[in-house]
Parts: structure tokens; sequence; C-alpha cells
């Protein structure tokens, strides 16, 4: 019977030594990380409407938006607009207001938008408008916070308990890693940072915590097998051993998001660039980040509790 050959991204019985590279690799993500929690402060996220508050208004123009008679038309009504930008096609155009203090205050606020933009702009149309008050923005913003806390919390409680505490560790840090790097890519990307967003760090964060698991799987079953190999030599073994189920997973995730990122849409476009680069930080970080980090704090101590006990004295 005629068996097809099974496609491998990378040969059987590689024998790349990673661990070669550790120092670089660390020092390159500390560079990263400390670059981006830098870019978290200056020039911060650009928060969306769920965090920062206020009107956001989505227009549509009969031709291709003129922006600049938009923004005098809001001028010429005293209207504090703090955007005006493309969304989506080029006769889509997104307004944004300010926080306002009631709902009252919304509902005129966004009548005197609708006005002054009838009067200046013939056939113009609000497909939609969504409104966040100051306390709720601020109240969404610590749920956010507190939801990446806990998941942080629960994945070094669920490693911890199914490994050894280098290895909850190594995780917990790299996923702390992976998670400033995304931080700073919306900050230099200036995708909005919204509860979306939040949805898309957590994601990032189970894919992450996934690909490391199963890297450790495979260190943790060599340490049984390979009783005298160095560990550095074992978790070289281990990371080629896993390379092919590792870049098989993520090119498969890559290519199921890319269409979304260059064709979703306003609306799914920005959630799946942030997966995208997720997935590319959280696949290398496994090899580069987790396992030298496992190397420094295990080297000493795993290899100890896996030796194997030594033989009893016999008595003549």
């Amino acid at each position: 019977m005629f068996m097809r050959p099974t496609f491998r991204l990378v040969r059987d019985n590689t024998k790349i030594q990673f661990m070669r590279g550790r120092i670089m690799g660390l020092v390159v993500s500390a560079i990263l990380s400390t670059a981006s929690v830098i870019l978290f402060f200056y020039p911060g996220l650009n928060l969306g409407i769920d965090f920062s508050g206020g009107i956001v208004m989505e227009v549509r123009t009969p031709g291709p938006a003129d922006f600049g008679q938009i923004r005098t038309a809001l001028a010429a009504e005293h209207i504090p607009e703090q955007g005006v930008q493309q969304f989506g096609d080029p006769s889509e155009v997104l307004i944004r207001l300010g926080a306002q203090p009631s709902e009252a205050a919304v509902q005129q606020a966004v009548t005197r938008v609708r006005t002054a933009l009838e009067k200046a702009v013939s056939g113009v149309k609000v497909l939609r408008t969504d409104a966040v008050g100051a306390s709720v923005s601020a109240e969404l913003f610590r749920n956010g916070l507190l939801a990446l806390g806990i998941s942080l919390l629960m994945i070094l409680v669920y490693i911890w308990f199914r490994f050894e505490w280098q290895f909850a560790v190594g995780a917990v840090v790299t996923l702390i890693l992976d998670i400033t790097k995304a931080i700073g890519f919306l900050a230099i990307t200036r995708i909005e940072f919204d509860l979306v967003m939040v949805a898309a760090i957590l994601t990032i964060l189970g894919y992450s915590t996934n690909d490391k698991v199963v890297v450790y799987d495979r260190v943790r079953e060599n340490l049984r097998k390979y009783k005298t190999l160095p560990l550095r030599d074992l978790i070289d073994l281990s990371i080629n051993e896993t390379l092919n189920r590792t870049l098989g997973t993520s090119m498969t995730v890559f290519l199921a998001s890319l269409p979304l990122a260059l064709f979703g849409g306003e609306s799914i476009s920005g959630f799946a660039w942030v997966m995208l680069f997720g997935i590319v930080v959280g696949t290398s970080s496994s090899i580069f980040i987790a396992a030298p980090i496992l190397l420094f704090l295990g080297e000493k101590r795993l290899r100890r509790e896996s030796a194997p006990a030594p033989a009893p004295a016999v008595r003549s």
C-alpha cells in the first residue's frame, strides 16, 4: 500500500545547539522588554474608548472623506474633537470626542456633531455611536489588568503542580517578558488598546503556555531517560525533538491569523496583528528564553534530583 511521505519542517535527528545562544537570547529579550516598558510610559498606549472613556462616532460620506473639511466643521461649532481618522474604506470616518459628565451631555454632543456634519457634507450618515463614561472606563481598565494578573497566577500554580518549581519560574518569567513585548508592539503600532486587545493578550498567554509545556514535558521525560546526560545537552535534545511540533503548530495558527490581519477590517485586524506578533514571540521565547532560564535554575538541582540513587553498600 502506498504511503504519502510526511511533510516535516525540520529533518529528523536534528542536533541544533540552541543553548549556545542562551546568553544572547536573554540579553536581546531583556533589551526589548525594557524598551517596551519605556514605550508603555512614553508615548504610552493608544487607549480605546473602553479604557479612556468618551464618544466614538462612525460616519460615512458619499465619496472619499475630506478630513480637513470635517475638522473645520467641528471647530466651527466649537466641538472639541480628540481625533478624526479613516476607518475601513476611504468614505468611512471615525470621530472621537472626550468623556461627557452625563447621559444628557452625551446626547447633546452627538446631536451637535451630527448637525455640524450635515451642514458641511451633504449626504453624510452616522452609522453608529458608542459612549463610555469615565468611571466605567476606569473600572474596565482595572478589571482588564486584574484578568491578566489572575491568568499569570493560575499559570504559575498549574505549572508548579505539574513540574518542579524551576519550570514554573522559567515559564512565568518568560510569559511576563512576552506580555511586555506585546505592550511595546501596541505602543509602536498605535493599535487601540481596548477589551479586544486584553482578549488578544490572554490568547497569547494561553498559546505561549501550551508551547512551553510541550518543551518542558519532553525535558522532564528525558531527565528520567538520560540519567547522566548534562542538562545543557538534554535541553538541546528536547527542543530538537519537539521542534517539528512547535513550528508546525505556530505556522498553522500564523497562517490562519494572517488573512484576518490583512482583510478582516478594522474591527478584527488589530486583534489578528497582535496575535501574529504573539505567535512569533511566544514560539521564540520557548526556545531562547524559557529553556535558558530552566538551565540556569536547574543545572544542579534538576540533575541531582534525577540522578540514580547510589547502590547500597554490601557488607562482607
